[in-house]
């Protein structure tokens, strides 16, 4: 999967969650901006890791402030193509 077919991927779920329109949603965005509260970014993590197949530790979720660094984090976690 391509980083624009992630960020997609992002966009669709995100969306879905919090019921709000993201699909203009840069990987600049700091995701606390877009009215994602920690909740909700639990359950946007657990839907990724579902629907991409990856575990992501969480360790590696601390100090994510901008949907960029939440993509780097799980780009690195996919497999293979």
């Amino acid at each position: 999967m391509n980083r624009s077919e992630l960020l997609d991927k992002f966009r669709a779920m995100a969306t879905e969650i919090a019921e709000k329109d993201f699909s203009h949603v840069s990987e600049d965005a700091v995701i606390a901006d877009l009215g994602i509260d920690s909740l909700g970014m639990l359950e946007l993590i657990g839907t990724m890791e579902r629907d991409l197949g990856v575990a992501i530790p969480d360790d590696q979720l601390v100090g994510i402030q901008t949907v960029r660094q939440l993509l780097d984090v799980v780009h690195r976690r996919l497999p293979a193509a």
